[in-house]
């Protein structure tokens, strides 16, 4: 394989010319949509409705997403957004907080209409919290309009993915440390909470490496006002992770590894951590994979560290 491309425009190309299809999505429903608990900031598990909305494709193209593949090829229709939100709460229970996720930018409004947020506000006030995802370059006015529209709690959630300088440009997220800092300190300075996503294991760093800088990024971001840190770890599917395998820059991380990094998030008592466990199951391809998992399942519940999993196979714990 060549060099990893140096440009953004490289890059884009590099990166979508590696991928498959998407699936056709109606513009009237969301993707996906699930009940689900979370433990909030009392510790006490909150019942969460969680969308996934279908919108226009980011105008970012990050190397590990794979996010785009339920996404629409042209901007969001005026009134699809609110009808997505009333499909799925029509058929979910009521709950206390409710995740508006949407494969790129909530603020962006190519994919969320800003003549839509007074529609939108309307239904979700009566959850007491509202969590959406944006890239730090489109926290501003429109984030600090919808917050005013709302009588919840808002909280954005934005993907920092690591603090290593040379990573996070390779990623293509074409933004910095520090512009992830401007926006965290406009967030916390509007009363909006600000919940961070961190890779574990992106592409090139080793193992070791990776775990390192993991830590690094949880630091970073509670020291940057946030009270939620979520730890993902890197999975191929898009294409370019494949691509970026075979060439041995970078590979699926260790459950292991997770394990330290969210044992050490939940030591420095700073605000919860959780560990995305979509799509773990048997790939590091040991016995104790299973138990591994349960157990991340533990933390993410309580926020408290188990007993550790002792492997003779893998000769770890």
């Amino acid at each position: 394989m060549q060099d990893y491309p140096a440009t953004v425009a490289e890059r884009n190309r590099w990166i979508t010319l590696r991928r498959g299809s998407k699936r056709s999505l109606n513009p009237l429903r969301p993707y996906a949509f699930f009940a689900e608990d979370e433990i909030d900031g009392a510790r006490i598990q909150a019942a969460t409705n969680t969308l996934f909305l279908t919108n226009r494709e980011c105008r970012y193209r990050c190397l590990m997403c794979d996010l785009w593949q339920d996404t629409l090829d042209e901007t969001t229709p005026i009134g699809a957004i609110p009808a997505q939100i009333e499909f799925a709460l029509a058929n979910l229970p009521p709950a206390k907080q409710i995740k508006l996720y949407n494969a790129g930018s909530f603020f962006d409004p190519l994919s969320v209409p800003v003549e839509d947020y007074r529609r939108i506000a309307g239904l979700v006030d009566n959850f007491s919290r509202v969590i959406v995802e944006c890239h730090p370059n489109l926290i501003g006015d429109q984030c600090l309009a919808f917050n005013d529209l709302i009588p919840a709690q808002l909280e954005v959630a934005i993907g920092l993915e690591t603090v290593n300088d040379a990573v996070l440009d390779k990623l293509n997220k074409r933004f910095t440390v520090q512009d992830f800092r401007r926006a965290a300190a406009q967030l916390c300075g509007a009363g909006i909470d600000l919940r961070v996503f961190l890779l574990v294991r992106p592409p090139f760093l080793t193992e070791a490496e990776a775990v390192e800088w993991a830590m690094r990024s949880l630091d970073e971001a509670f020291d940057c006002g946030a009270t939620v840190c979520t730890l993902i770890p890197v999975r191929a599917g898009n294409g370019a992770m494949e691509a970026l395998q075979r060439a041995g820059l970078w590979d699926r991380p260790q459950l292991k590894s997770l394990e330290t990094t969210m044992e050490y998030g939940l030591r420095q008592q700073r605000g919860r951590v959780f560990a995305d466990l979509w799509d773990l199951d048997g790939k590091s391809g040991c016995v104790c994979d299973a138990e591994r998992i349960l157990r991340l399942a533990v933390m993410n519940r309580t926020q408290l560290i188990p007993e550790a999993v002792v492997c003779k196979l893998c000769a770890e714990s």
